[in-house]
């Protein structure tokens, strides 16, 4: 998340979700703030590509009525409260859209999974407020953080009796099962052609 575009001045939930029909950069809304995105690494791309073809890949194959979806589709993680965009989204079934908007089916009410790359500007969001936020989606069952920096994944899933666990991956032998969707991610694929820092390998 980046910083706040107009400090102090609050932004009611609809004017926001009509200010990104339109707008050139996009920005995530919190309890009437809106924050900027901030541009993307190779690695992030790459990762995020990695992930959103390789979902792609397996559903078509299986013939599974989920689908992946990229950054550019918005998440309702809590009605006219959280807006985000997250790096990678999977629904299955047919797609639902927030009641807040009128034809555009942009917001998704939906997610099976999410998946966010973590950056160093980002990681305490993505790991506290936003995936607090993102509980709160009834049809969510995985919640996936990716670190860009190190061979690192921490897989948050919905567990039998409905609490959150937490696998944690940190080899590229490794592979996280994600069951809700019936998909299969190797830690070698997601980190196919991406160039770790050494500064930062093995980093806490």
């Amino acid at each position: 998340m980046g910083e706040p575009i107009e400090e102090r001045k609050f932004i009611k939930p609809k004017e926001y979700i009509k200010m990104e029909e339109s707008a050139e950069i996009r920005s995530e809304y919190y309890r009437g703030e809106i924050f900027a995105m901030a541009g993307a690494t190779v690695n992030h791309n790459r990762i995020s590509r990695n992930i959103l073809r390789e979902f792609e890949n397996q559903f078509e194959q299986s013939d599974s009525d989920c689908e992946a979806f990229g950054s550019d589709l918005m998440i309702e993680a809590v009605k006219d409260e959280h807006y985000a965009y997250p790096d990678v989204s999977v629904v299955c079934g047919e797609p639902q859209f927030s009641e807040m908007e009128n034809r555009e089916q942009r917001t998704l009410t939906n997610p099976a999974v999410i998946v966010e790359v973590l950056s160093s500007s980002t990681k305490d969001y993505d790991k506290g407020t936003k995936f607090a936020s993102y509980r709160n989606i009834k049809s969510l069952r995985d919640y996936i953080l990716i670190d860009q920096y190190r061979y690192q994944i921490e897989h948050f899933f919905v567990n039998e009796k409905g609490n959150w666990e937490l696998l944690e991956y940190k080899d590229l032998n490794d592979s996280l099962k994600i069951e809700s969707v019936n998909c299969e991610l190797s830690l070698e694929m997601i980190y196919r052609r991406v160039a770790l820092q050494k500064e930062l390998r093995g980093h806490p």
